[in-house]
């Protein structure tokens, strides 16, 4: 039974992480390739300006030379980009259905179809919608705090977020309903960490258009990872009482 479901949840990870890489081919890498057009003409006038400083005092590099030095590789635009996309979403599926799995057999739930909605619509909320609250999804080109600081704050808004849902669903009274909305809003409360300056080369609209985007297709991903799971929880179900 266990192998069931296991190979239903990374099959259910997989198909997710390709829907997923076709909502964003759609919204969200557009909006990418708009704001590193941004970055670049940026970069490019720091690098111009860099070159005529050191002509001046006697460096022989071009403007050629260092771009080449300083940028680092990246996948060419198009196939290649929406590939390795694509790789990394099917990777970030697998990682999520594993984990709802754990979650299901942890808590002796059971999953269906309809319940699988509601497990997605949880995992939203957790690992996107509450952790977007204080770290909103960052073009290039956009100002950031410092890296492990906001890791942490994720790590931690998305552990309180899940035991604060996980003690509205599974318990009862009102302590447990209150002990569950001080969890939820804390990581808020103390605050994400923020960027010294907030000034960006990426237009404020072209910014909250990428927010919007990345929210529904995240909500989209999720969705339908959960659908895909409670569908494939049912399949292994059926087919071990079939074996039975």
């Amino acid at each position: 039974m266990l192998v069931r479901v296991l190979l239903a949840a990374i099959f259910a990870g997989v198909i997710a992480g390709l829907f997923s890489t076709a909502v964003q081919s759609h919204r969200v890498i557009p909006l990418i390739l708009e704001a590193e057009r941004y970055e670049g003409d940026g970069a490019a006038d720091g690098h111009s300006h860099g070159t005529a400083e050191s002509g001046q005092a006697g460096d022989e590099k071009t403007s050629e030379q260092i771009v080449e030095e300083t940028e680092s590789w990246a996948p060419t635009d198009g196939g290649e980009r929406l590939f390795y996309t694509g790789l990394a979403n099917i990777a970030v599926g697998v990682a999520y259905a594993l984990l709802l799995t754990a979650a299901v057999l942890a808590l002796n739930q059971t999953m269906t179809l309809r319940s699988g909605l509601a497990w997605g619509a949880a995992g939203f909320v957790v690992f996107v919608l509450a952790p977007n609250f204080g770290l909103p999804p960052e073009l290039p080109g956009m100002q950031a705090g410092d890296l492990q600081a906001r890791q942490i704050w994720w790590f931690a808004t998305v552990i309180l977020t899940a035991i604060g849902l996980g003690l509205f669903a599974f318990k009862q009274g009102l302590v447990w309903a209150l002990l569950g909305v001080a969890l939820i809003i804390a990581p808020h409360l103390y605050g994400a960490p923020q960027p010294l300056s907030h000034e960006s080369l990426v237009p404020a609209n072209l910014a909250a258009d990428f927010v919007m985007a990345t929210l529904v297709s995240s909500l989209l991903f999720w969705l339908f990872l959960g659908a895909a799971l409670g569908y494939g929880f049912e399949k292994a179900m059926k087919q071990e009482e079939a074996s039975s």
